[in-house]
């Protein structure tokens, strides 16, 4: 069910008014959970099997350790539990894929075999948001759920469920005991939100999709402008459809009075490639510095330690991506260049002396290459992208729609300013409705045609 169809505004129809009834009841957690579970179960069913499943086990470590059972013992059974979930669903093909190539390679005359598996949608992010319940509560920084229906409530509610922000139990848990209070500013704020998330959505992502991918689907056809251009409007495709649909979430989940984490903060005015990463996807990122990066030692132990620690980390967050060698190259890349510029940022000639629009060029330069890898459909096709790019023409018409052009530099005008000192001009009420009155006629008259589905849906 997906955010900015009919499908979905139905249900919301049907959800939303029961809920407010409720709201202050003690049908309230039954209702979300109802409604999560059939939000989830929409796509396919037998799905609600895999995430009722990995809730009651983590449920179970949790309970296990509040009886005062072995504390390491059920933090490893709910880790193992769930890193075997991924690992099947997940990557159990690529490494089916890659031990056939190898056999072949050797010419053994072996295959090994393995049944067609879907892989769930969402599954990486509820995963991550239940196995975080059990590592906090291990830790001793997170009160357990009241209940097992608080809980699958939790990992299942349905505005950010199937892609994100991760929410951690700390911050989510507490509004699903707490009373139910909706202000003004929380409709206000879910609308405004809702809107700009399906203006980047069905406007900007779809729209450049449709460049992106006659582009994409045959690099060999284009020269390097086009090529330059599509890994351009990716960059951005990517962005306006991922953050599209967290501004949805958080859109919604505060139409309902709830308060999810900021998952993007303009991210492509990052003065360094450290700082990108505190700006996008910021509930992974962050799930990684906490649960990966700095339990691996993170910047202590010196210069070695912390750039395996980095390393290390990166490759985890291309290979949670994706399970192809396109992911795992494009975390390398990044791993890459964090080691290679952090000394240099941590410099007073690069903090004081570079200027910003400059460090901000080369990070979205840096970051723009590395979706190559990202977009490109294996690693041969990565490669003929890059390589045609730095040896073809630059003469040739790449017919970039100039409709997509002028409103990517817009928005990108309109996140400098956002910014800038000049910040307080948009607080002003006559402004944001502008603003939100200009997105609400661009997608009744720009939106792309179809129902396309998020970018993330597949991680």
């Amino acid at each position: 069910m997906l955010f900015h169809t009919w499908t979905f505004f139905v249900y919301f129809a049907v959800v939303y008014p029961v809920f407010l009834v409720v709201r202050n009841t003690p049908l309230r957690t039954p209702w979300l959970f109802l409604a999560s579970y059939t939000f989830y179960g929409w796509w396919n069913p037998y799905c609600l099997i895999l995430i009722a499943y990995s809730t009651f086990v983590d449920y179970v470590a949790v309970k296990r350790m509040q009886r005062g059972d072995s504390k390491k013992l059920w933090l490893a059974i709910s880790v193992v539990n769930n890193f075997g979930m991924l690992g099947f669903f997940k990557y159990a093909g690529f490494v089916v894929d890659n031990v056939n190539a190898l056999l072949a390679w050797f010419q053994t005359g072996y295959t090994v075999s393995m049944p067609e598996v879907v892989l769930p949608v969402g599954v990486s992010f509820f995963v991550f948001q239940s196995m975080s319940y059990t590592i906090d509560y291990y830790r001793g920084q997170v009160e357990p759920a009241r209940s097992f229906i608080q809980y699958t409530t939790f990992v299942s509610f349905f505005p950010q469920l199937v892609a994100g922000p991760i929410e951690r139990a700390s911050n989510l848990l507490p509004q699903l005991s707490a009373k139910s209070i909706i202000t003004r500013q929380n409709i206000s704020d879910g609308l405004s939100l809702f809107v700009v998330g399906l203006f980047k959505k069905v406007v900007m992502a779809d729209f450049l999709a449709l460049y992106v991918d006659k582009v994409y689907a045959a690099p060999d056809s284009f020269d390097a402008p086009a090529l330059a251009l599509a890994t351009f409007a990716f960059g951005w495709q990517i962005y306006f459809d991922f953050s599209g649909y967290t501004d949805m979430a958080r859109g919604i989940a505060s139409l309902m009075g709830f308060r999810l984490m900021l998952n993007f903060r303009n991210p492509y005015l990052a003065t360094d490639l450290g700082d990108f990463w505190s700006r996008w996807h910021i509930s992974l990122s962050t799930w990684f510095r906490d649960y990966v990066y700095i339990p691996l030692g993170g910047g202590r132990g010196g210069a070695f330690n912390t750039y395996r620690n980095i390393l290390l980390t990166m490759l985890l967050s291309g290979l949670w991506h994706g399970a192809a060698w396109t992911f795992i190259v494009w975390g390398a890349l990044h791993a890459a260049g964090r080691m290679l510029t952090r000394e240099l940022e941590r410099t007073p000639f690069y903090r004081d002396r570079v200027p910003t629009f400059a460090k901000q060029l080369f990070v979205f330069a840096f970051v723009t290459f590395t979706w190559i890898f990202f977009r490109a459909r294996d690693l041969g096709q990565a490669w003929t992208v890059v390589t045609r790019i730095f040896t073809t023409s630059w003469s040739s018409d790449p017919q970039f729609p100039i409709v997509a052009l002028t409103l990517i530099m817009s928005v990108w005008i309109y996140e400098y300013v956002y910014e800038s000192k000049g910040r307080p001009l948009l607080e002003f009420a006559a402004v944001r409705v502008a603003v939100v009155t200009f997105m609400m006629m661009c997608v009744a008259f720009l939106a792309a045609s179809g129902e396309q589905a998020f970018i993330y849906f597949q991680f």
